[in-house]
């Protein structure tokens, strides 16, 4: 069905917002077949299914003259994971049925509840909100259900992952059995399969996910860096795409709050979102990136969801996703509504095969390409400069007084030198990666390490080790610089490098202090020296053949070639009283 063919309330509604033609998602519960009946929908981030269920349930809410008639009690509730996609999607059905009349109530936690309680008595006729608030007013008689003619759960898969399956399942209890029930969910686990089985009947099952899984307009890259350079490419890869808007994703809210800090301090204009952020200060964070006072968000998965930024075109994962659905997630803020966007995986060495394995695993075409250099920013620098400063633009009067002054006091080379300057000073300089593609100085034998100590990492060439990462690995690890770093032989499975030897218990304890249970990487001590040095030390100081051989008893036990022990009565060598050389079972009983 397209567009023309709504309510015309609703598509002045989607003409005025820009809408052309339905997206896959959208055009599909539109369908014929689709009219009036319980949907399963399967649908990709960023794929417009919010305007999709808002349309889809436009036949229960809207009377003939195509307005919401006046409600006691809510006709329609929506129910999403987290407070930040209730938010966004109570805003696409404030514009979608604002021109028809509706009162659309929205709660969720943080939020005022008394204010929300007020709002449910003025008579709403749509409600968005969490699983967790909702049931708090439903349980407070605050939230009458009893009149409901549309459910839609929003990404159920996530708030069944979340724990809110007995909200849900006390919120669905509570609605009429008649009423029609729309189940959007990116995937479809055995939970998700259950829960339609009990509210749903005779349900159509929607999908539009594409095979690969990867989102079409999403650029996928993955870049391997040091350990120890992750925050320095972070600063690159911003400085190097100067994008209108970036988002970067932290595993947690300790390292969203220390990156969000260094960003600041290098002089970018960002902002933070994780757990222990109130709802008033997501609310602000969310609105300076939507009018440009902020160009950065960084941001843990939870906070992050459901989060809509037009301007958003980049992606970052500074620390790396822990499923494939998460990478999906994540990189699904960018690349909406037919826009472009890039999302790039930042990959320590030793976790590359882990990233290749998920990226194949969910069959994204991602391109690994190393993190851009100094350098590489000051060329974008140049050309983003000459662009902006060659562009044709309009000038008054005052302007042209102005120039005509510049001139008379300063060169043109001067003027022009001036503005390059201006231009420069106001963007944060590019980090130097320690993990450089120069060549590294030899680190054969040399003066100072005679009495080196020998230490083993557990990866090697299988595992992509390469001296690039390893070397300042160890030196973060161990507390030392690359000067006290002697040979690095590796090997297969495993890594060996040498310390001088009075630096070596200082170079232990650092490494045991700096390790925590994450760490893929491990750094012991070699007991003795590394293979080939103990093949010569045994050869150096083999003892001549012609020696004579130490006695040694013959007992046919473990601790064979141990000295043994004068024998008395009743005690054979070896110490021990008893038939010790009759064979086991053949003793007295």
């Amino acid at each position: 069905m397209p567009f023309s063919d709504l309510p015309p309330i609703l598509g002045t509604a989607l003409s005025e917002r820009g809408y052309a033609a339905p997206t896959p998602v959208q055009a599909a519960v539109l369908e014929a077949d689709a009219y009036g009946r319980d949907l399963i929908v399967s649908a990709q981030t960023g794929s417009g299914k919010t305007v999709a269920f808002g349309l889809a349930m436009a036949s229960d809410l809207l009377s003939d003259d195509g307005r919401l008639p006046p409600a006691a009690a809510p006709l329609a509730l929506v129910i999403a994971p987290t407070r930040e996609l209730a938010l966004q999607v109570s805003r696409e059905l404030i514009w979608l049925y604002g021109k028809a009349g509706a009162r659309i109530a929205t709660c969720v936690g943080g939020m005022d509840a008394g204010k929300e309680r007020r709002a449910l008595g003025y008579g709403a006729q749509i409600v968005v909100g969490t699983p967790g608030r909702l049931r708090d007013h439903l349980e407070r008689g605050a939230l009458d259900l009893s009149a409901l003619r549309a459910v839609v759960l929003d990404e159920a898969d996530e708030m069944l992952d979340m724990g809110f399956r007995e909200d849900l399942e006390e919120i669905l209890d509570a609605t009429p059995a008649e009423r029609r029930t729309l189940l959007f969910s990116a995937t479809m686990p055995a939970p998700i399969v259950s829960l339609a089985r009990r509210y749903q009947r005779d349900a159509l099952r929607i999908s539009t996910v594409s095979e690969d899984r990867g989102h079409g307009d999403i650029s996928y890259q993955a870049m391997a860096v040091a350990p120890a350079d992750i925050e320095n490419a972070v600063v690159n890869l911003l400085r190097f795409h100067e994008a209108e808007t970036a988002m970067l994703f932290c595993a947690t809210r300790d390292n969203v709050r220390h990156l969000h800090a260094s960003l600041i301090e290098r002089g970018f204009a960002a902002v933070a979102l994780s757990g222990e952020h109130s709802q008033n200060e997501r609310n602000s964070a969310l609105q300076a990136l939507r009018d440009k006072r902020a160009r950065v968000c960084v941001a843990t998965d939870v906070a992050a969801r459901g989060i809509d930024l037009p301007s958003l075109s980049l992606v970052v994962h500074v620390e790396i996703p822990r499923d494939a659905e998460t990478l999906q997630h994540r990189s699904g803020r960018t690349g909406r509504a037919g826009k472009k966007g890039t999302a790039v995986l930042i990959v320590p060495y030793p976790r590359r095969r882990r990233v290749e394995g998920m990226l194949r695993g969910a069959r994204i075409p991602a391109e690994w390409v190393p993190a851009p250099s100094a350098a590489d920013i000051r060329k974008a620098d140049s050309e983003r400069m000459l662009a902006a400063l060659l562009a044709p633009v309009e000038y008054d009067e005052h302007d042209q007084a102005l120039a005509e002054r510049l001139l008379a006091e300063r060169s043109p080379q001067e003027i022009a030198a001036a503005l390059v300057h201006a231009h420069r000073a106001r963007l944060p300089e590019p980090e130097d990666l320690l993990a450089s593609d120069a060549p590294q100085e030899p680190r054969g034998p040399r003066p100072g390490f005679e009495g080196s100590a020998w230490f083993r990492i557990n990866v090697g060439r299988n595992q992509n080790a390469d001296p690039r990462w390893i070397l300042p690995l160890i030196c973060r690890r161990g507390h030392v610089s690359r000067s006290e770093i002697g040979a690095i032989r590796i090997a297969a499975h495993e890594t060996l490098f040498e310390v001088p030897g009075p630096l070596a218990a200082r170079f232990l304890d650092a490494v045991r202090r700096t390790a925590n249970e994450e760490d893929e990487v491990e750094i012991q001590p070699v007991d003795g020296k590394p293979r080939d040095e103990a093949r010569r030390h045994r050869r150096d100081n083999a003892r001549p053949v012609h020696a004579p051989k130490p006695y040694r008893a013959h007992t046919g036990r473990p601790d064979h070639g141990k000295p043994s022990a004068p024998k008395g009565p009743g005690k054979p060598a070896g110490g021990k009283k008893g038939n010790w050389h009759k064979k086991p079972g053949k003793g007295p009983k």
